[in-house]
């Protein structure tokens, strides 16, 4: 365990590396097969899997520990977990949660502003800070190294503030946080000013419909260390599942013949093999 944690926390100090939010052991074994260094779950895919919807507080902290000790037992690489807002208001609720983490077999985690209150969706300053210094002293107490990644959720809850962004991020750097992660930076120009406001701390940065497309190598130039893709992969799947779905009801026999075969599937079901 020792050995997969240092090799996690190894990535985040150069260069830049791509990080897919699996949503269950298959599609962590697809991760794995394909080349990746490091997987980690997914709230919203986790949210889809149980037939529910991401962020209204759906997901339990003893769900969102099982589906990340499922990816943990899936692969040999390290794993992170999306636990939201730690699962409770207090600073101790996302202590709690960072040690069921460490418990799981987990080398990192993320733990977010958010109340999942839609009236009042961001926690504020003071009480968030503190919830971050709650997280960053449980991870001190792990036997291997643990990388708590902060998030300040402003750009999705809309709230485009940038300088209380910046603000809550550097305040999360100086609590303990060992990655810091804002969703939804609206541009280029922000995710640099992210990058410097924080540094030499590493920063991730999602990539989806509100964050733009920016290429690996070029947000790589820009000091970005980890990018994330959130719910996009089981999205695809999910995706996928849809089209097929209505080509069966539709009785278009011809596109469900020509779905992925099985064996090309199941060829990466088998922990530590590989594949192209």
């Amino acid at each position: 365990m020792a050995e997969k944690a240092e090799r996690f926390r190894a990535l985040h100090a150069a260069g830049c590396f791509a990080l897919p939010n699996a949503w269950d052991a298959g599609s962590a074994r697809l991760m794995a097969g394909l080349g990746f260094q490091a997987v980690a779950t997914t709230s919203a895919g986790l949210a889809f899997m149980l037939g529910r919807r991401d962020g209204e507080a759906a997901i339990s902290r003893a769900e969102a520990l099982a589906n990340a000790r499922d990816l943990v037992c899936a692969t040999d690489l390290p794993a992170s977990a999306d636990l939201e807002d730690g699962f409770g208001p207090a600073p101790e609720d996302a202590a709690e949660t960072v040690r069921g983490a460490i418990a799981a077999g987990l080398c990192g985690c993320t733990i977010e502003d958010t109340t999942a209150d839609p009236a009042s969706p961001i926690h504020g300053f003071d009480q968030s800070v503190a919830r971050i210094a709650a997280a960053a002293r449980a991870a001190r107490d792990a036997p291997h190294p643990f990388v708590l990644t902060a998030r300040a959720e402003n750009f999705l809850h809309g709230r485009p503030d940038l300088d209380d962004t910046i603000r809550r991020l550097v305040a999360f750097a100086e609590a303990g946080a060992d990655c810091l992660y804002a969703p939804a930076l609206p541009d280029e120009d922000a995710i640099r000013a992210v990058v410097r406001a924080v540094a030499p701390k590493p920063v991730n940065v999602l990539i989806g419909p509100r964050s733009g497309a920016l290429p690996l190598a070029r947000l790589a130039e820009m000091g970005v260390r980890r990018v994330s893709v959130g719910g996009a992969l089981a999205r695809a799947a999910y995706g996928a599942a849809l089209e097929a779905g209505r080509a069966l009801l539709a009785g278009d026999m011809a596109s469900i013949a020509a779905l992925t075969p099985y064996d090309r599937i199941a060829a990466y079901m088998t922990p530590g093999e590989k594949q192209t």
